[in-house]
């Protein structure tokens, strides 16, 4: 009766089930998870905000498939992009849904890194797509193992998504990367939500994909980490590449989404003013998530939990002693110590344990996990 697409494995585990036990008992737990800017005491200019949503154009229907020129307009400025090939969604979630429709039929590939976010899993299957994943390797610092994209492609492979900075590894896609994977001639999906969190400069890193000279070449981004509003709702893509394959693209797109129309008009008049608002949003996530990441690296220095490095992004991530499977690291973490952090195969760590924490993190919150972190560490 019910689609196999729909069909999903149960979430809880042992991890959740002892979370949700603490919790239904009112303890107090140190979440180290916290990805959500609007519950993470990160300080936004609400004034500017509330102006950008009172435009009198909002009682205005006016149905743009691709959205409102002005507000396309100041998309593209985000990706230094033309306006002409910025199109909006309501989040980069939908974006992954319209790119697998434009270019998969049923049972196509696409390639993943791993490790990585685990939303990739549920977007491919409700649209009957398959993942093929390629590995991020980690010698001190994290890269793409190009030979394991080169033996991910076959027949049905039609993209290749990289996120950069990958999440939650944190390594931006260097030029000299972007550049093989082009050479594949497949088209390239790049998730750039993270960009503007760069923990360290790297001239060599790229900051937007349409940068390359690929066959065709999608950029994402989205108000929900470029300015910290995922309650806003609005996304965007960029397209490149060679001109006839994106004037096809920007034709058969334009019926996808004049069929849903899901961009609201009081966030498209008021994007402009959002992004400018953002702007002071951003730089204090940037300055949290850079005073925890130091913080992390100083605090487990000569411990047995060792950090590993990060370009950017939200996330850290802490390799412990192989003395205990992963889960029971964790959940004796939340027993002992009230703290609360993602395991690594949450993400597809293939080398356990590894925990993951979040750098949005309250500081304080921040530095009582990092402590229990390290003497848990000392015990196992």
């Amino acid at each position: 009766m019910l689609s196999r697409r729909s069909a999903h494995e149960a979430l809880y585990n042992d991890l959740f089930l002892a979370l949700a036990h603490k919790r239904a008992r009112h303890e107090p737990v140190i979440d180290l998870t916290v990805s959500n800017p609007t519950q993470a005491d990160i300080p936004y200019e609400r004034d500017a905000i509330f102006r950008a949503l009172q435009d009198p154009r909002v009682f205005e229907y006016e149905p743009e498939p691709f959205g409102a020129p002005h507000a396309r307009s100041a998309a593209a400025a985000t990706l230094g992009a033309p306006a002409s090939r910025v199109v909006l969604t309501a989040s980069t979630s939908e974006a992954y849904s319209v790119l697998f429709k434009l270019l998969c039929d049923p049972d196509d590939e696409v390639l993943v890194p791993q490790p990585s976010y685990p939303l990739f899993d549920y977007l491919a299957q409700f649209e009957g797509v398959r993942l093929t994943p390629y590995r991020l390797l980690y010698d001190g610092a994290w890269h793409i193992d190009l030979d394991s994209v080169r033996r991910g492609i076959g027949s049905k492979t039609r993209a290749i998504i990289v996120v950069n900075p990958n999440n939650p590894t944190g390594n931006y896609v260097k030029r000299d990367e972007l550049y093989a994977l082009a050479e594949h001639g497949l088209p390239i999906i790049s998730d750039e939500v993270f960009v503007p969190y760069s923990l360290r400069p790297d001239m060599n890193r790229v900051t937007c994909a349409q940068s390359v000279d690929a066959e065709l070449v999608f950029s994402l981004s989205g108000l929900s980490k470029v300015a910290g509003l995922p309650q806003m709702k609005a996304a965007w893509m960029a397209i490149g590449g060679r001109e006839e394959r994106v004037i096809e693209v920007l034709e058969r797109m334009e019926l996808m989404l004049d069929s849903y129309l899901s961009v609201s008009a009081p966030i498209q008049h008021g994007l402009a003013q959002l992004l400018k608002a953002g702007k002071f949003t951003q730089r204090a996530i940037l300055d949290r998530i850079a005073y925890n990441y130091t913080f992390a690296k100083s605090g487990l220095e000569g411990s047995a939990a060792t950090l590993l490095d990060s370009e950017g992004g939200w996330y850290a991530n802490i390799r412990l002693p192989k003395n205990a499977p992963e889960t029971a690291i964790c959940i004796q973490l939340l027993d002992d110590f009230n703290v609360y952090v993602y395991p690594g195969h949450f993400f597809d760590f293939w080398d356990e344990p590894v925990t993951v924490v979040s750098l949005l993190t309250p500081k304080t919150d921040f530095a009582q996990g990092i402590a229990a972190i390290r003497d848990l560490a000392g015990q196992l």
